[in-house]
């Protein structure tokens, strides 16, 4: 399935020390009094692929909605991919998020467009020109193993496939970045170890990767780098997936 070309290679292939994501002291309670994160210090630096982990509750996604910019935390400071998040305006949050591809559990995928369509989609958004956009498209999809099935529509495929087109459509614009929420949440578990590995092999190739996940097998077996949460706070941070 893992056929990554040398144009989709991004940034550098070795971690640097120069951070990609960077929290200080962030944190962040709702109307309704939950206290979802209390003073958050993390550095991600470019080229990192980082397991984000913690029990339901523990603050994993209030985390990830602060750096997709779609909550802004009460104090502290965010920094993702050069943008200063806290003092971000409006109008450039859509600009923000092109910097990122991201991959959700539950695919996303728009029923009435096809494979092809679907990841062409995240092209058409960013103006990329005709011939861009059938070159990159085709490719992301022979990357994950999808070129045979461009013209089917998601009805179509497993639940794997459709998170492959996921993946596609998160690499299609080469991002610095990418943020996989749950991306395994939905498929079997062999879909599940292809799915990490072509992360992986998308890490190798210079592309940061952050994934949030309940599956502590795959984190022990991928051996990345472990951040643990737990009553919205960092309980332990592991260069070498131990914490589990």
């Amino acid at each position: 399935m893992i056929n990554i070309e040398k144009d989709f290679s991004i940034g550098q292939r070795k971690p640097s020390l120069q951070p990609l994501i960077e929290f200080k002291g962030v944190s962040k309670n709702y109307a309704n009094g939950t206290h979802a994160l209390d003073d958050i210090n993390i550095r991600i630096n470019k080229g990192e692929f980082v397991f984000f982990v913690g029990p339901s509750g523990a603050g994993k996604s209030t985390f990830m909605k602060l750096i997709m910019r779609e909550e802004k935390p009460n104090t502290g400071e965010i920094t993702v991919n050069g943008f200063k998040l806290t003092k971000m305006r409006r109008k450039q949050v859509p600009f923000f998020r092109r910097t990122m591809g991201i991959v959700f559990q539950d695919f996303r995928l728009i029923p009435n467009m096809n494979v092809f369509e679907n990841v062409a989609f995240a092209m058409h958004v960013v103006g990329a020109s005709r011939q861009e956009i059938r070159k990159n498209v085709s490719r992301a999809l022979n990357m994950v193993g999808l070129a045979e099935k461009a013209r089917c529509k998601p009805a179509e495929l497993s639940g794997g496939e459709q998170q492959r087109v996921g993946l596609a459509r998160a690499l299609v614009n080469k991002p610095n970045l990418i943020i996989a929420d749950e991306p395994t949440g939905n498929v079997d578990p062999n879909m599940s170890y292809e799915i990490v590995e072509l992360l992986t092999e998308i890490n190798r190739r210079g592309t940061t990767i952050l994934m949030v996940t309940h599956e502590h097998q795959l984190v022990r077996d991928f051996g990345q780098r472990v951040i643990m949460i737990e009553n919205g706070r960092i309980v332990a941070d592991n260069a070498n997936g131990g914490l589990l």
